[in-house]
């Protein structure tokens, strides 16, 4: 029998040099780098690519790539112990090659590119040389593809991409952009997108403005709303089969589902690290607040909330790591449910604790808070996961046999009674001799 909740101690010392080097190294670039994606920006390229050298001498590059790849092939243990240490700075998991949507993209274009795509795009992709954008999302479809219009039709040697879409992170930075497309309008629902690979310079490809998150200045932010006018590419640029865009996308949404879980594992620890350092150090109404009984039920249902969360992401890891990504669909799903609910439970906390500096520009709080309803949308709303979750688990139960629940009362006891009554009659003749 295998259940262990330690750690190898060759990776525990890993992780504790990740945590330092996190720390001293990563953190502080997040206070001076604006976009750690920016490939144009000297003073990211001044600042990264020497910390991603280090990375990669210590064996810690793109540990979510298999050794074909040019990774270590971790598994999703090993990643969920890593992860829940890069996610307590924007900059670590660039730092680490492992930033989305590159993690996502790199594996479709593993998956399903083509020998040419793969030496143009996926090798310096992994090499953190370019940058990409995954084009799903639609303004009037949202999270539904079934309603999305976005088309592709297929004229000679090439297709014709026309349609509009939404929330294309980085599309502005990409040096590619993957585009699901309509390309079968008859088919079944699920059978009637396409996924295609379209070059940044493509003519027609048009970012009609990029959109920010609800704390960024309205033309800020980084989320494309791109139009594709008469977008042309080569055939050979399909990714998978026609009619495959569903399958396509499933080997990155996953993975990345279960990333994002990962990583807020270690902003919720560290907005308790700062809820907990405010508690010792601040005195007011005649005492410290660690001292208070309310801080210390927020401080305790945190440390509750956070360490059953960590422990359904670990567990959620190790089924994807037994039995693959697509047997763990509802682990995934619960633990992509819980990643908004309890962000945005301990970092209020957090900030409560903290009074008005808690919610000031002069703390970080606001921030992490803020991510939080961005996970419930972020690769799926919440919705839609609590209905995977529970189609798969009422696939494991049958309709009772008669008309009363299989658990009631008088019917049980009936069933007692039938089995055990000559005993029972037994004893209570024996008693009464």
């Amino acid at each position: 029998m295998a259940w262990d909740f330690s750690t190898d101690p060759e990776y525990a010392e890993q992780l504790e040099w990740v945590r330092e080097f996190v720390h001293e190294e990563c953190e502080p670039l997040d206070l001076i780098i604006e976009e750690s994606h920016d490939l144009d920006d000297p003073v990211r390229q001044a600042l990264i690519p020497p910390l991603q050298a280090i990375v990669r001498e210590r064996g810690l590059w793109a540990t979510h790539l298999g050794p074909h790849l040019g990774g270590p092939g971790f598994g999703q243990v090993k990643l969920a112990l890593l992860n829940e240490i890069l996610g307590r700075s924007e900059c670590a998991p660039i730092v680490f090659g492992s930033q989305a949507p590159d993690s996502g993209n790199s594996e479709i274009l593993a998956h399903f590119g083509t020998p040419e795509l793969k030496a143009r795009y996926l090798e310096p992709l992994l090499d953190n040389r370019i940058v990409s954008c995954f084009s799903m999302t639609e303004p009037q479809g949202g999270a539904d593809p079934k309603i999305f219009t976005t088309s592709a039709m297929q004229d000679g040697d090439e297709w014709v991409i026309n349609g509009e879409k939404w929330f294309s992170s980085f599309a502005d930075m990409a040096a590619f952009l993957i585009v699901m497309a309509v390309t079968d309008p008859d088919a079944t629902p699920y059978d009637r997108h396409s996924m295609f690979v379209v070059p940044r310079e493509t003519p027609g490809i048009n970012i009609l403005r990029n959109v920010g998150l609800g704390y960024e200045p309205v033309g800020g932010g980084r989320e494309g709303y791109v139009r594709y006018e008469d977008v042309r590419v080569p055939a050979d640029h399909m990714l998978g089969p026609r009619g495959g865009a569903f399958v396509v996308a499933q080997t990155r949404l996953g993975g990345g589902r279960i990333h994002h879980a990962m990583r807020t594992v270690g902003v919720c620890q560290k907005a308790i690290d700062m809820m907990c350092e405010r508690a010792v150090s601040r005195y007011t109404q005649g005492s410290i607040l660690a001292s208070k009984e309310m801080v210390q039920e927020y401080v305790a249902d945190s440390w509750v909330d956070l360490h059953q969360f960590r422990l359904m992401v670990i567990h959620a890891a190790w089924v994807i790591d037994q039995v693959g990504g697509h047997k763990a669909r509802r682990e995934i799903a619960a633990c992509k449910v819980q990643t908004a609910k309890v962000l945005k439970d301990i970092v209020f906390r957090a900030m409560h604790v903290h009074g008005s500096l808690g919610v000031s520009n002069e703390m970080p709080l606001i921030g992490m808070w803020t991510m939080a309803p961005v996970m419930g949308i972020a690769d799926g709303p919440t919705e839609v996961h609590k209905i995977t979750i529970a189609r798969q688990t009422l696939k494991g139960y049958q309709p009772s046999d008669g008309l009363f629940p299989s658990a009631h009362l008088p019917g049980r006891i009936a069933e007692a009674k039938a089995r055990f009554g000559d005993l029972v009659d037994h004893q209570l003749a024996n008693q009464t001799l």
